[in-house]
Protein backbone atom coordinates (compact mmCIF):
# COMPACT_ATOMS: atom_id res chain seq x y z
CA UNK A 1 0.00 0.00 0.00
CA UNK A 2 1.22 3.33 -0.61
CA UNK A 3 2.24 5.85 1.87
CA UNK A 4 -0.43 9.06 1.68
CA UNK A 5 2.19 12.01 1.20
CA UNK A 6 1.79 15.62 1.25
CA UNK A 7 2.91 16.13 -2.59
CA UNK A 8 0.26 13.67 -3.37
CA UNK A 9 -2.38 15.47 -1.40
CA UNK A 10 -0.86 18.98 -3.24
CA UNK A 11 -2.44 16.60 -6.63
CA UNK A 12 -6.21 16.17 -5.81
CA UNK A 13 -8.79 19.16 -6.64
CA UNK A 14 -10.41 20.70 -3.68
CA UNK A 15 -13.47 18.20 -4.17
CA UNK A 16 -11.48 15.26 -3.91
CA UNK A 17 -9.39 16.62 -0.65
CA UNK A 18 -12.92 16.91 0.90
CA UNK A 19 -13.58 13.24 -0.04
CA UNK A 20 -10.87 12.45 1.34
CA UNK A 21 -11.27 14.63 4.63
CA UNK A 22 -14.33 13.10 4.93
CA UNK A 23 -13.56 9.71 5.05
CA UNK A 24 -10.40 10.10 7.31
CA UNK A 25 -12.64 11.87 9.80
CA UNK A 26 -15.11 8.63 9.84
CA UNK A 27 -12.15 6.35 10.05
CA UNK A 28 -10.91 8.27 13.03
CA UNK A 29 -14.57 8.49 14.54
CA UNK A 30 -14.87 4.09 14.40
CA UNK A 31 -14.67 2.48 17.82
CA UNK A 32 -11.31 1.45 17.37
CA UNK A 33 -10.00 4.31 17.24
CA UNK A 34 -11.87 6.27 20.01
CA UNK A 35 -9.73 4.66 23.13
CA UNK A 36 -6.37 5.70 21.50
CA UNK A 37 -8.00 9.34 21.08
CA UNK A 38 -8.67 9.50 24.54
CA UNK A 39 -5.60 8.12 26.10
CA UNK A 40 -4.09 11.07 24.08
CA UNK A 41 -6.38 13.41 25.56
CA UNK A 42 -5.93 12.08 28.71
CA UNK A 43 -1.89 12.63 28.32
CA UNK A 44 -2.22 16.11 27.00
CA UNK A 45 -3.97 16.98 30.22
CA UNK A 46 -1.56 15.08 32.33
CA UNK A 47 1.23 17.41 30.12
CA UNK A 48 -0.07 20.85 30.41
CA UNK A 49 -0.40 20.00 34.74
CA UNK A 50 3.09 18.42 34.34
CA UNK A 51 2.32 15.04 35.70
CA UNK A 52 4.14 13.43 33.22
CA UNK A 53 5.01 9.89 33.87
CA UNK A 54 8.48 8.31 33.62
CA UNK A 55 9.51 5.22 31.81
CA UNK A 56 9.84 3.25 34.64
CA UNK A 57 5.53 4.37 35.41
CA UNK A 58 4.91 3.84 31.82
CA UNK A 59 6.05 -0.09 32.18
CA UNK A 60 4.60 -0.14 35.78
CA UNK A 61 1.20 0.36 33.86
CA UNK A 62 1.33 -2.19 30.47
CA UNK A 63 2.73 -4.84 33.14
CA UNK A 64 0.13 -4.22 36.17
Amino acid sequence: MAELSPDILERLDKNDKEKLSYFIEMLLKQSKYQKLKKEIYMRRQEIEKGETLTHEDIWKEVAG
